[in-house]
């Protein structure tokens, strides 16, 4: 069994610089990221943790990056419309001051500690590089008195613990994980109140003015409506008693949830997930407490919630070159090279692509219920960036133009499931090698013929349809609200 360091395994952190022996206690400051939640949170439990061990006040900060890998109005409202609530939550209950700062967190949070003496700073953890040399950034330029504790709160097993290298399949990967479940997914321990309140006042924070100028600036890819932000909705999602999908729509999930147009028996959690607000292990621990009912849709849920999600960190973390043909297996390097050159029968841009100006009615669908709705059903993810491929000049731009189209338009894009999702796609990661064809090599292969066997194309186009019809009266709506001349007030 890991030892633990007061509520937390020292397993699930680790050090990423520890400060010189005898350095005077401190405040600690933990720098939220990844895990935007109050609930369930173990950067929150061990930041709380440590600072009542130490006698000395605790902080959350968030530092906003500029339309974060191209983040847009879609991706940012949904986020500062959660942070909105977990400032009220965190402050209000716990009694913790929130520090919203913005621009280079390299320059912030460092200063941020430097101001307030911090001795401790907890933060998340996450694969992506950008944000693994902001971290290498900031261990450089605080001072000797600063340890900082990086913490895997998003994983069920920490992505350093389920596996010490990149695993090459979900098959190699799942015994690992298994057999790690029993010490690791565990009831949460109660998050205690801090026992130092925070010295001073932090700026208010208007986030009104922040969620409309995000709104503004990234309108090009506008908020969608199906899905409300923040811990509360996103619970009521996995549980709630009208339509969560633990109570109501679990029992249909591993039969139907490769059906485009059965969108119903799917979690509906990957936004919540993404941003944090909702923690895998509490999805996995309501999932399990359920099994007898249905015990074959909880186990497919379970593979999906933990293997699947644990191995997509795990290639992003042991792969650093996670979004590259570089990064592909090399039987998939060699053979994608080799039939590079292959003639297609289309070869689109990636504006005609954008605007779904193909000649394969279902992936344009695919591409608009992405671009309208925010979210496009996994199967169809898979069929959409594999004939990218088959339409494009080559390997290295198919992956390119994957890349920024899932990170602009889902609400979910950025990150590492993304990420794996289109090298599996295209660069056959954690997947073998088929019977090698023109374009795709021994890259798996998958055609409009092959999907309307399964499914009910024409009904998933018209689905669709429907989608963007709402989606487009919606905004003519909205447009029409903006342009009312506002009452003048009277004094």
């Amino acid at each position: 069994m890991a030892a633990a360091s007061g509520a937390v395994r020292t397993s699930r952190f680790r050090a990423l610089k520890t400060a010189r022996p005898g350095a005077e206690a401190g405040p600690v400051v933990y720098w939220m990221f990844r895990d935007q939640r109050v609930r369930d949170n173990w950067a929150l439990i061990h930041a709380v943790d440590q600072a009542n061990r130490a006698n000395v006040p605790v902080a959350v900060a968030f530092n906003l990056f500029d339309q974060f890998l191209g983040a847009r109005a879609r991706q940012l409202g949904f986020m500062l419309r959660g942070l909105k609530q977990l400032q009220r939550d965190i402050e209000e209950t716990l009694n913790i001051p929130f520090f919203l700062f913005q621009g280079d967190a390299g320059e912030t949070i460092p200063n941020f500690l430097e101001e307030c003496g911090a001795t401790l700073l907890v933060t998340d953890f996450t694969p992506l590089r950008q944000i693994r040399k902001c971290k290498e950034l900031i261990s450089s330029k605080v001072s000797d008195r600063v340890t900082i504790h990086e913490m895997d709160a998003h994983n069920v097993v920490p992505v350093w613990v389920a596996s010490d290298k990149l695993e090459y399949s979900a098959k190699t990967f799942r015994g690992k994980i298994n057999k790690l479940l029993p010490e690791y997914l565990i009831d949460f321990p109660t998050l205690e109140l801090p026992n130092r309140r925070w010295d001073g006042s932090c700026q208010p924070i208007d986030w009104d003015d922040l969620i409309a100028h995000a709104i503004s600036k990234g309108a090009e890819v506008p908020e969608v409506h199906w899905c409300i932000p923040g811990e509360t909705a996103a619970l009521e999602v996995l549980k709630g008693k009208e339509n969560g999908f633990l109570t109501k729509r679990l029992k249909n999930y591993s039969t139907e949830r490769n059906n485009p147009l059965k969108t119903h028996a799917l979690s509906g959690l990957s936004p919540y997930l993404h941003f944090g607000q909702i923690s895998a292990q509490r999805c996995a621990l309501e999932a399990k407490r359920v099994r007898q009912l249905h015990p074959q849709a909880v186990d497919t849920f379970l593979e999906e919630m933990i293997v699947r999600r644990e191995l997509a960190d795990n290639y992003c973390f042991y792969q650093l070159h996670y979004d590259s043909l570089k990064g592909a297996w090399e039987w998939a390097k060699k053979s994608l090279l080799e039939h590079a050159s292959d003639r297609r029968e289309h070869v689109y841009t990636r504006e005609q692509l954008e605007k779904a100006q193909t000649a394969d009615p279902l992936w344009n669908a695919s591409q608009l219920e992405m671009v309208h709705h925010g979210k496009m059903h996994g199967y169809m993810r898979m069929y959409w960036a594999k004939k990218i491929l088959e339409w494009t000049k080559g390997p290295e731009e198919a992956l390119e133009i994957c890349i920024y189209l899932n990170d602009k338009y889902e609400i979910d894009g950025r990150d590492p499931s993304g990420y794996v999702g289109c090298m599996w796609s295209i660069c056959g990661v954690h997947d073998q090698g088929w019977k090698e064809r023109p374009v795709f090599g021994k890259i798996r292969y998958m055609n409009y013929a092959g999907c309307r066997r399964k499914f009910d194309v024409d009904g998933y186009i018209s689905y669709v349809k429907r989608l963007v019809g709402d989606a487009k009266k919606r905004k003519r709506a909205e447009a029409l609200l903006d342009e009312r001349p506002q009452k003048q007030s009277c004094c």
